[in-house]
Parts: C-alpha cells; structure tokens; sequence
C-alpha cells in the first residue's frame, strides 16, 4: 500500500483498534490513533507504528462528542496533509432484556455505537480523497437476535443500513464504504468478559474451531482498505470463524 496514505482509525489504543492501526502502519499507511482516556496505551501503539518504520500521532477525542470526533479529521489534515481511510471502530453494550431497558440505555447504545460512526462517515464523506475508503466496524451479533441483547444489536445494524446507503451516494468519487462484522473476539473488552465455559461452548459453535483474534480484523480491513479491494462497496462483511 502507497505510503502517501493516510488512516484514521477511531479507538484504537487498545482491542480491535489497536490491531488495526498496527497492521496499516506496517502497510505503510500514516495512521492517526485515537483514544478516549489512556493515553499511555495510544502512546505504545504509536512508537509500535514508527518502530516499524511507519508514521503515525496519537489523537485524544471522546467520539461520543461530535466536535472533539470532527477535530480528529483536522489533525489528519494538519499532520499527514489528508485523509485516505476512515475506520469507525467504537462499540458500547449494555445487555437486558426490552421490556427491563431504560431510555438512558437507549441513548448509551445510540449515541456511542450509532451517531458516533454517523458523524463520522458524515466526516468522512466530506473530506475524503477520492478513491478513499470508509471501513465500519459492526457486530456479528446483528444477525443473532439474542435476548438481551436488543439494544446493542438495533444500533449496530443501524450502522449496516448506513454504510450500504453511504456507499451509493460517494460512490462516483471512487470511496468504496464497507460494514465488517467480528464475532466474539479475544483480548478486547468483550471477548475477556465472557466466562471461561461459554468460550468453550463459542469454541465449539465456530466451523474454525476458536474465538477470532482482533488480528484476524485488522487483516480483512487492511485488505478492505487497500487497492485491491477497489471493487468491493456496500457490503456487509461477516468475520467471525462461520458462527454468525
């Protein structure tokens, strides 16, 4: 991949995000690395990136907040000159049943997971170089319908909707839009919440036999960010072993 590129990548100072914005600063993209809250975290991913030889600068914004998420396009534009590649990685679950959800729990889901990744394609669309790419991190979940799990799933299909309509309006510009969706994923934050048994019972359930990597991810996005993925827009891209 072209050095002259340039990613953002929204939380990823540690889980999925991180794995990502390593694998395209070893592709030699220029990577803006966000964080909310830890610093020191985003500060590793970024002296990992330039260890390798890449370029990359760690970037505080809270996406939940929509002009500290517009400000991260700003600092692509004021360090690396643009912006190639957006990856809209941000994810909150809180899990009840419907009739026990409460409106601030609709709001949590909503305002994180689905207005967060609007305004960021929003963004995005807008400044984008042509031949750009949008890339969204979904949920495997989505097509489950679990108890529980109502909330988390309405906002995350709600991204899918969003890139498969985004995708046809930019698309003249050359910006291919993609939704990815992981499944259960090791060493992020809800893959280690989930007890030990279930991981067994999840093991067991997956064709490939394991939980995913966020590495596995960060592959299928490197490839959906580069050019030979140049003729793949709008699609919804299931990543979880063949489980979902």
């Amino acid at each position: 991949m072209s050095q002259e590129k340039v990613a953002l990548v929204t939380g990823s100072s540690r889980g999925i995000g991180q794995a990502i914005a390593e694998r395209l600063g070893a592709d030699g993209v220029s990577v803006v690395v966000n964080y909310r809250s830890d610093a020191e975290a985003a500060s590793k991913v970024v002296a990992k990136i330039e260890a390798n030889g890449g370029r990359a600068v760690a970037a505080q914004a809270d996406v939940t907040d929509a002009q500290a998420l517009r400000g991260l396009f700003d600092i692509a534009q004021q360090t690396f000159g643009g912006l190639d590649i957006l990856v809209s990685n941000v994810g909150v679950g809180k899990f009840a049943p419907l009739p026990m959800a409460t409106d601030e729990d609709f709001d949590l889901h909503f305002s994180t997971n689905t207005r967060a990744t609007f305004v960021a394609m929003r963004e995005a669309a807008r400044r984008l170089n042509e031949g750009g790419r949008i890339i969204a991190i979904s949920s495997g979940i989505v097509t489950s319908h679990r108890p529980t799990a109502g909330l988390y799933t309405a906002s995350k299909a709600a991204i899918d909707s969003l890139v498969q309509t985004l995708s046809k309006e930019i698309g003249s510009r050359k910006i291919t839009v993609n939704s990815v969706l992981p499944g259960v994923t090791a060493n992020t934050d809800e893959g280690d919440s989930v007890p030990a048994e279930l991981k067994q019972q999840l093991m067991f359930q997956t064709p490939l036999g394991r939980m995913g990597e966020p590495e596995d991810i960060a592959d299928i996005v490197a490839f959906l960010a580069s050019d030979q993925a140049r003729w793949i827009t709008g699609q919804i891209i299931h990543a979880g072993g063949g489980m979902f």
